[in-house]
Parts: C-alpha cells; sequence; structure tokens
C-alpha cells in the first residue's frame, strides 16, 4: 500500500483584517438596541463578518460584561465574534466559558496584560521612529468586481475604474478610486492615520482609516455621488467634498 505523500493540513499564521467591536457600556439592552439600529442600515456588511470585542475603553468598574449573551446576540445578527482583546483577569475567564478566544493587544500601542495592580493596559511610549521609506502603488485597470477583495500591502491603492458593491479595497496606505467607490474600503489597515481615501463618486457601504469606521448611510447624504476625500481628524473621520 503507497503511503499518500500529502499531508493532511498546514498550520501557518497569516494577516487578516477584522472588523472590531470596540465596546463603551456592558449594558446588554443598550448594545442590542445600537446594533440592531446599526443591521438596519447596512444589512449586507454585518453578513458573517468576523468581529473581534475589544474592552479597553470599557471602565473597570463596570459591571462583568456578559459574553454568552454579547455572542449569542452578535450571532443572531449575522456577525461571527472572534475572540476579546484587552480584557482583565475576571473578564479572560467570562470570555473563556463563553467559547471566545483570548487575544494580544496590539504590541506597537500596548503593554502586556501582567500587570500588578490589574489596570487596563497602558500606552507605551516610543521614540520617535524614523521617516518611512517612499510609498509605491498598486494600480488596478479593471473594475472590481462584487465579492472580490484586493490589498495593498506597505502601499497605496489606486484604482482606475469602479469598485462594485460587494467588493473589498483594503491598503496600508491611501486609496485611490477615479470611479464610483461600492462596497467596502479601508484605507491605513496597519494604523496609519495619516492615509486618505480619494474617490469620484461616494457610494460605499462602508469606509474606515485606521480602524475608525463609518456607514456610509451615516455619513452627509449632501456629499454622496460626489467626488470626495476621507481623512482622520482627531479620531474623528471627515468627508469633505473635492
Amino acid at each position: 500500500m503507497v503511503s499518500d505523500p500529502k499531508r493532511a493540513f498546514e498550520l501557518k499564521g497569516e494577516l487578516c483584517t477584522l472588523s472590531v467591536l470596540r465596546l463603551q457600556d456592558t449594558d446588554m439592552g443598550r448594545i442590542t438596541r445600537e446594533l440592531a439600529a446599526k443591521v438596519k442600515i447596512a444589512p449586507g456588511f454585518f453578513s458573517n463578518t468576523p468581529i473581534i470585542i475589544d474592552l479597553k475603553d470599557l471602565n473597570s468598574s463596570e459591571a462583568l460584561l456578559d459574553f454568552t449573551g454579547l455572542k449569542i446576540t452578535l450571532i443572531k445578527h449575522g456577525l461571527v465574534p472572534i475572540g476579546v482583546r484587552n480584557a482583565e483577569a475576571k473578564e479572560q475567564e467570562a470570555a473563556i466559558q463563553a467559547g471566545l478566544a483570548l487575544l494580544r493587544n496590539d504590541p506597537a500601542e500596548y503593554s502586556s496584560f501582567g500587570n500588578a495592580d490589574n489596570s487596563r493596559p497602558q500606552r507605551r511610549q516610543w521614540d520617535p521612529e524614523p521617516p518611512p521609506p517612499p510609498r509605491k502603488s498598486l494600480m488596478i485597470t479593471r473594475p472590481v468586481r462584487s465579492g472580490q477583495q484586493i490589498y495593498a500591502r506597505e502601499c497605496d491603492l489606486v484604482v482606475l475604474a469602479q469598485s462594485s458593491p460587494g467588493s473589498e479595497l483594503l491598503a496600508d496606505g491611501n486609496i485611490h478610486v477615479y470611479g464610483p467607490l461600492r462596497g467596502r474600503a479601508l484605507a491605513g489597515v496597519h494604523g496609519d492615520t495619516e492615509v486618505r481615501i480619494f474617490c469620484q463618486s461616494l457610494e460605499a457601504e462602508l469606509i474606515a482609516i485606521a480602524g475608525n469606521y463609518k456607514l456610509i448611510d451615516d455619513a452627509e447624504t449632501s456629499l454622496k455621488g460626489r467626488p470626495v476625500q476621507i481623512y482622520l481628524q482627531e479620531d474623528h473621520l471627515m468627508i469633505s467634498p473635492l
């Protein structure tokens, strides 16, 4: 009998861009109501979307979050909860019991969980980094189809056509779309807050820069269908005409 030389699987680490639910309250009633309102605005965005639960903004005096209830609520609204980050010891135990993974904090931004006073991780102070090398770009000349994802790693993304509903554009740098921008567009996916999104016609269902999201139905209605630029200003996503 000849043995099969192929392995049953490969286990490898990969970089994936995931949505983050950054909680600011443990009140499940309030969370459920606000989530239902978001789903009603853009149901397509919440369909089978993996999501991380981030507890960084919760006050340590808040009541313990009902992780099982939150998991059920997220699944009910189409989201797929992956795990929890920035959790204290008691929250870690509750998250594990609810079947959620424990995720590490961003090592470039936060210190480890092992704080002696059991407080939430604090931001580290880092020396200024040298200026980055000149940014290149990934150029796409054809329309981006529905269901297609394009990622410009360590560079800008330039699309010389339209992006279709259900498509996803991701870039570590800026995003330029010389046509209608539909679907999702996420710039600065590694945390660069200085990047921008430019398009000839704003028709996207979701836009994001450095993890700061906005559903297009939440945006200024007067700018839909117009040439715009999108950028961050004091952690707020701004949209202005070109």
